[in-house]
Order: structure tokens, then sequence, then C-alpha cells
């Protein structure tokens, strides 16, 4: 019989992404999906296609059993649960204990390249997840995404706006890739029919500095766009005064700077074309394709 296959946070960007592909572009019957969320009437464009909605909230272990009965593979997409230090991990233990005792046969995560002793302030969440898997019954398949291309959103309407990025990067290198490919290497490894513990690190075609992308994304608005470098201290203060954040927001996504200055964010492999078949999308196509975005 077919496997079930249950989409976890899929009112998100990423969790629709890969519903689509399931439907879409793997042809998975509607009625073999289960898409779980914490806000199921998000998801009436989906129940009106035949894919099965149910309520799964990870800060309430008592939900999960119901929305993980008769399920053979699961897709855990991390939360984005930052509020307070180790509440993502303890609803990540939440889903996989719960897995573990609903019989689910293999869970599907998604990580992020290099979490061990990552100078990224969210990696040991990661990490602590990688671990409750490996330390589980469970078959996994651990997803180490790059960094979106679509993360760019955040920081470079603004720059382009005042004519300057500030970066604490230097000359480090991010292998970027887009969103929807890594919904689309999601989906393909959600529905294989693999049983083996598997590590796939997906990453673009190409690494990029913040200069090569400051010259990529200036040629293609037409407006001036330079770098300045800048230490992690003024960048973590620029961004809470920027944004209205605390700084110890600030300071999580300023250490993704910092994780790229240390060279961990550059490796391009071959994973996801392995996964999916097909080559990732090029920076220069997604740029043409959200050009108006950076406009804005």
């Amino acid at each position: 019989m077919p496997d079930t296959l249950l989409v976890t946070g899929a009112s998100g960007h990423l969790g629709r992404g890969v519903v689509a592909h399931l439907l879409d572009t793997l042809r998975i019957p509607a009625d073999r999906i289960i898409a779980a969320t914490r806000k199921p009437d998000s998801l009436s464009d989906l129940a009106a296609r035949g894919v099965v909605i149910r309520h799964a909230d990870f800060d309430d272990p008592t939900s999960l059993p119901a929305a993980y009965a008769g399920v053979q593979r699961m897709l855990l997409i991390s939360t984005d649960a930052i509020d307070r230090p180790g509440r993502r991990l303890a609803q990540h233990r939440n889903a996989i204990e719960a897995a573990a005792q609903a019989g689910i046969d293999h869970v599907v995560y998604t990580s992020m390249p290099q979490p061990e002793g990552s100078p990224i302030l969210l990696a040991p969440d990661h990490e602590g997840t990688e671990k409750a898997l490996a330390a589980s019954p469970l078959a996994w398949t651990l997803l180490r995404n790059c960094w979106y291309m679509e993360n760019l959103f955040m920081s470079l309407p603004g720059a382009l706006a005042a004519g300057r990025w500030y970066s604490a990067a230097g000359d480090g290198k991010v292998a970027y890739i887009a969103r929807d490919d890594l919904a689309r290497a999601a989906a393909a490894a959600l529905a294989a029919s693999d049983t083996k513990r598997m590590i796939y690190t997906l990453t673009g075609g190409e690494a990029f500095s913040a200069e090569d992308v400051a010259k990529l994304v200036s040629a293609a608005v037409g407006k001036p766009l330079e770098v300045v470098h800048v230490p992690i201290e003024s960048l973590i203060q620029g961004m809470a005064a920027a944004t209205g954040w605390p700084e110890e927001v600030a300071a999580i996504f300023a250490s993704f700077d910092t994780n790229t200055k240390a060279g961990r964010a550059a490796a391009v492999t071959d994973d996801y074309r392995k996964l999916t078949g097909v080559a990732p999308m090029r920076f220069a196509d997604w740029l043409a394709a959200n050009r108006a975005a950076f406009l804005t």
C-alpha cells in the first residue's frame, strides 16, 4: 500500500511549496498527503484539492497522536520559534518523540549545513534535533538547507534605497538556493521509498560574496549598491536600530554573517541534483524573476 505522507508547518512558505510539488511535480494523489499546521483554517485551498488537513501544535504534544495517525513518512520543517532559547528544540523533540510513538517509519528534517560548532546562534537547535533523530528508532533524512535566496528580501530592498549594504561577512561566500528548489527537494525526499539514514547538503550551483551579490543586484535593478564592511557588533546595533528588533534577535541574524566570514556557507554540492534529477535555479535567473521585489 502506498505511503501516507505528512508535511508539518504546511501553512508556511516552505510547507506550502512542498505540498505543491507533491501534487503538481510528483503527482502524488491528494488523499495520500496530510498537511499539518497550528492554523488549519488557513489551508482551505489545499483542502479543496483533496489534501487532508490536520491540526498539530508542537507546543502541545497531546495534539500530535491524532495528527500523526496512519502516517508512514513525515517531513518535519524546523519551526520559527526563536522567541526564547530552547523553545524550538523542545518543539522538535516533541515532534520526534510523538513520531516514534505513532509508528512513523521515516522522518525528513530541514536542518542547516555544518550545524556542529557553528557560530550561527540557531545552530544548536538543528544540532540538537539531528541528535534527537539519531537517538530515536526512526529512519531519517537530513536536508541541510543552505541560505535561501529569498532571505535577501530582508536586507536588500532597504540597502538599495540607501545605496549601502552593511555586512560583517568579509569576503566569505554563500551558496544561495531558491526556496522553491528546497521545497522540491523536500518533496522528493518525503515521497522516496528509501529507509536508510541519509544526509543531503542542499546548495545552489555557485557561491557568492556580498560584493558579487551587490554587483548582480545593482545591474539588475539599475541602482548603485555599495557593500560597507563593518564589525559584527556594529551590524547588530544597526539591525536593531533599523528594524526595531531586540538586540538579542538582531544578534541571531547577524551571526549568519559570522558563519559566512568563517567560510562555512560556501561549499557547493551536487546533492540537490541527486535528490531531484534537475539542477538548482541559477541566481541570475532567480534575480530576474524577482526583480520587482527589490524595487519596493
